[in-house]
């Protein structure tokens, strides 16, 4: 297989991180010193084996520092709001052939070490023509030595094309022990609450026991009403949360890794990437009270390898694929809404942050995942390669048309997944 430049040169590099096992040490050392002077381009072979499937990146912004995350406004066609690791969310019209800067909207203090920075944005469903509330999930000072994870919001008003921002609030702080597994997505969900994905703090192998302690909130997916405060904080337990032993009550599910990128699928189930440790990295589907198993498994295998444990109680992924081909973390994406590629219609397309490879794949139906007893999750399903480029996909994002985006970190360029 042909690599790239850049990547030629990052093997001094991987020496080094060879020296942190697991996809951690490589990954963040990637984050921090991946070079910028390649382009994207298409490997051979396996990409070009699945000709109903493959698609073209058409770069629409460029110029970008380390993006994170990338939203659409739901009131503004062709507006795409982007987080930049270091802290700041620019804005942009893409409804035109080229795209038009609008300058930045924000900026927040952040904490840039490893997977720290500014990670995920989220309007909230009611933002409409006028503005409304733009939420946050950063990593920010506070009184853990490492930092802590902020959730928080900003008013947003938007005047004759004009958007403003209002001073930032912070409504959710969670310390963390390590600069890694932050995780950095939240995400409205079809019951309008806002669910905040957390890993399980790093630093590898969940030191802490994080995974499956549900005292924590670290290793959980939260789920929260920013709508309604009460007792004092900026935001209320929903009176139907899942009641899980021993949890705190904002607390959804357990078992979680770092569940870099999760969303919501059209039929309203949430599908959660979760970055793997040595071997495995996942799909799988959640619902309210579940266990997704980290670390007693990493992916549908005994963590460690040659551990023995049992799946009882816990959801198995419904795609896995392995790092022996040069892959190593996952980056969630969405199901394919739109109409400019069909053979995408319906199917979940994701990527991978190391290898550059991006993949679609059908969900299963029904509850496929559900927790039970070890082989009752049903088959795993199987991924279409859509190709591999030269691009570290950190995010992606799909517009109110349903056509779907990838933002490579590396390069600082957001592309538009094209037939």
């Amino acid at each position: 297989m042909r690599r790239h430049r850049p990547l030629r040169r990052l093997l001094s590099a991987t020496l080094i991180a060879s020296a942190l096992p697991g996809c951690d040490g490589l990954r963040a050392m990637i984050i921090n010193v991946y070079p910028s002077d390649y382009a994207p381009v298409a490997e051979g072979g396996e990409a070009q084996a699945q000709p109903p499937q493959r698609v073209q990146l058409k770069p629409r912004v460029t110029g970008l520092q380390q993006p994170t995350d990338a939203q659409f406004s739901p009131a503004h066609p062709g507006l795409v709001l982007i987080a930049e690791k270091a802290g700041s969310a620019l804005l942009f019209d893409l409804s035109g052939a080229e795209a038009r800067p609008l300058g930045p909207l924000f900026a927040l203090d952040v904490l840039t070490r490893s997977e720290q920075g500014l990670l995920g944005l989220a309007f909230a469903p009611d933002f409409g023509p006028a503005g409304g509330a733009l939420y946050w999930n950063a990593t920010r000072s506070c009184a853990s030595p490492e930092g802590c994870t902020q959730v928080g919001r900003v008013a947003v008003r938007v005047e004759a094309g004009r958007w403003t921002a209002g001073p930032p609030e912070v409504l959710l702080e969670v310390p963390q022990p390590y600069a890694n597994h932050n995780a950095g997505q939240i995400v409205f969900g079809p019951d309008g609450l806002l669910y905040v994905g957390l890993g399980d703090g790093g630093w590898r192998e969940d030191p802490h026991g994080h995974g499956q302690d549900p005292a924590t909130l670290l290793g959980s997916m939260l789920r929260i009403d920013p709508r309604r405060p009460d007792g004092g904080r900026a935001w209320s337990v929903p009176s139907d949360n899942p009641k899980i032993p021993g949890a705190p009550p904002e607390t959804w599910a357990i078992g979680l890794r770092n569940p870099w990128r999760f969303g919501f699928a059209p039929d309203g189930r949430m599908v959660i990437a979760d970055v793997g440790q040595y071997a495995w990295e996942e799909l799988s589907i959640a619902k309210a009270g579940d266990n997704l198993g980290w670390a007693v498994r990493e992916g549908r295998r005994c963590f460690p390898a040659e551990a023995t444990c049992s799946a009882e109680g816990l959801v198995e992924p419904f795609y896995e694929y392995p790092h022996k081909d040069g892959d190593g973390s996952v980056t969630g994406g969405y199901v394919y809404t739109g109409s400019a590629i069909p053979a995408l219609a319906g199917r979940y397309v994701f990527g991978d942050f190391l290898s550059g490879r991006l993949w679609s794949v059908p969900l299963p139906a029904g509850s496929a995942g559900s927790a039970g007893s070890a082989g009752s999750a049903g088959p795993l399903v199987s991924a279409e390669l859509l190709g591999k480029w030269a691009i570290l996909p950190s995010t992606f994002a799909r517009d109110p048309q349903g056509e779907l985006y990838v933002a490579d970190f590396g390069q600082g360029t957001l592309y538009q997944l094209t037939p």
